[in-house]
């Protein structure tokens, strides 16, 4: 919250008070005005704003902005059964996330044309408990539908560099990605890039079987780092903005850095999961924990938190990407045949909270820290 809210005299339809109120300034006590849903003031505590409602919160409870969350799969429709714009957006709002950016896949069909979207908002209009945007799809053949789409409102563009895990949104060979990254180019749009690479991946270990570590590597960070390095090489030849999603090798991090100084384009996010949990404590046969690209190991980890504090990596989002329990094979525990994901979005911010990994590296991952990178997502428009 900005502490450059223009005061606006009461009486307001809800007043917050409290010692730890986050705003531009840091924490400090305040409080702030709302009317008609709108932060219109905030001002030094003990000023006496008045309003309808008055919520006084508690000496160790802090009043922060709501979270802007990404990356988040809703499913809905085709897939409401793995879960729809109700449940996802009241999960999102339970862990403080008041804006979701959904993904143009599971559903049925994607978000890969302008009927996609316009189906997409028509099923969601009446169902969603915090705003919601959504991104659009890149896939072979589909070209021609970028523009509309990005005239009709979506952020940008998502595109797989192997097969994404759902056959009606087929992935694009690095060549297809240049293509559609200068067409963005020619309007400002984003691409934003499931960074493994399917070479690499089809040359690794088969994942079968319950061994946490058979399935760790059966995606090697090989993978990504080749994969990243694509992305940077065609963002750099067709000057794009490209943004790489849930980023978990830690690898791939000087490179980044070092396209980032040579002014390509490019963002980076990395999720809770790979900032709070690591290889050598998931259990095998544990496929709830399965993600693509995969949770990595401590050291991993700990690299990621400094890349976040360098600014290397730009934001954290959830990867929030339900299923139903049986699609998780909790039963047998095969993490060949477990789907990539699990919900995240209700306890993200929470999990970042409890880890003790910031610890390690003052500065980084602090209150203030974790929630201003929980809040910026990539550019959009």
């Amino acid at each position: 919250m900005s502490e450059e809210t223009t005061t606006a005299h009461g009486p307001f339809d809800l007043v917050i008070r409290g010692q730890r109120i986050l705003t531009t300034a840091g924490i400090t006590a305040r409080e702030v005005g709302v009317r008609k849903g709108v932060i219109v003031a905030i001002e030094p505590l003990g000023n006496g704003l008045q309003g309808t409602e008055i919520i006084e919160l508690g000496d160790d409870e802090t009043l922060i902005p709501g979270l802007v969350d990404t990356h988040v799969h809703v499913n809905e429709p085709g897939r409401t059964e793995w879960e729809g714009f109700a449940s996802a957006t009241r999960a999102a709002a339970a862990g403080g996330v008041t804006t979701i950016i959904d993904m143009p896949l599971n559903s049925i069909p994607p978000t890969t044309n302008v009927e996609g979207l316009k189906l997409k908002r028509e099923v969601a209009e009446d169902q969603a408990f915090v705003d919601v945007g959504f991104w659009g799809g890149a896939i072979p053949g589909n070209k021609k539908d970028l523009r509309p789409l990005h005239d009709e409102g979506v952020f940008g563009f998502k595109c797989f560099l192997l097969h994404s895990g759902v056959d009606e949104f087929p992935h694009l060979d690095a060549d297809e990605m240049e293509e559609d990254m200068a067409e963005l180019k020619s309007f400002d749009s984003l691409m934003i890039v499931h960074a493994e690479d399917s070479h690499a991946i089809d040359h690794a270990p088969h994942p079968g079987g319950a061994h946490y570590s058979t399935f760790l590597a059966s995606r090697p960070r090989g993978a990504e780092n080749k994969a990243i390095a694509e992305v940077i090489e065609r963002a750099r030849w067709t000057g794009a903005r490209a943004h790489i999603l849930h980023l978990s090798s830690s690898d791939a991090l000087p490179m980044i850095a070092s396209a980032k100084r040579d002014g390509v384009h490019l963002t980076v996010e990395t999720c809770p999961h790979y900032l709070t949990l690591m290889a050598e404590e998931i259990p095998d046969g544990a496929t709830a924990y399965k993600c693509c690209p995969p949770i990595r190991e401590a050291s991993n980890r700990e690299l990621l938190w400094q890349g976040l504090q360098d600014g290397t990596i730009d934001c954290i989002v959830s990867d929030h990407s339900p299923s139903t329990l049986d699609l998780k094979d909790l039963e047998n525990g095969d993490f060949a045949v477990a789907w990539g994901g699990s919900p995240r979005c209700s306890w993200a911010l929470s999990d970042l909270d409890r880890s003790p990994a910031p610890r390690h590296h003052p500065g980084a991952g602090g209150f203030l820290d974790v929630r201003e990178a929980c809040r910026l997502g990539p550019p959009a428009q």
